[in-house]
């Protein structure tokens, strides 16, 4: 069975490992200041990011951070699940799933109006996987980096 619950700060070394791997998959290498900083707001309750980490058979598994904004559409908040990442090992025993229900059951005791996400296209895996809760929505995501 997996638990699905806030991150805690004791969870640091198990964060940081996960996050060191879900930034590898995506061929990503961050520099220590934004991991620290990431670390940090996800702690801070005056930002609107938080974590949530699964715990199976009492090791953390997989995470998930959020991004809870306003909208121009409803009064209600969005949510946008920026990441989701489970442990390889523990693919495919329902990690992902449990966070994900956990988050809608989140939404729904919230009232946020949606709770978004997205994935590559060629990411066939996940996309079987993001499929099984509801299809895509047919939308084209276009990024500018004007820091960059």
């Amino acid at each position: 069975m997996t638990d699905v619950r806030a991150l805690e700060t004791a969870d640091e070394a198990d964060w940081r490992r996960l996050w060191a791997a879900y930034c590898a998959f995506y061929r990503t290498d961050l520099p220590d200041s934004v991991i620290a900083a990431t670390w940090t707001r996800l702690h801070d309750p005056a930002v609107p990011l938080f974590g949530h980490v699964a715990v199976r058979d009492g090791n953390v598994v997989g995470l998930a951070h959020v991004l809870i904004h306003p909208n121009t559409w409803s009064t209600a908040d969005d949510a946008y699940l920026e990441d989701l990442y489970v442990d390889e090992p523990a693919r495919g025993a329902g990690v992902g799933r449990a966070i994900i229900e956990h988050l809608i059951g989140l939404g729904r005791a919230a009232g946020w109006r949606r709770l978004t996400w997205h994935t590559q296209t060629g990411n066939r895996a996940a996309r079987a996987f993001y499929e099984a809760f509801c299809p895509a929505n047919g939308w084209v995501r276009y990024v500018v980096e004007p820091g960059a």
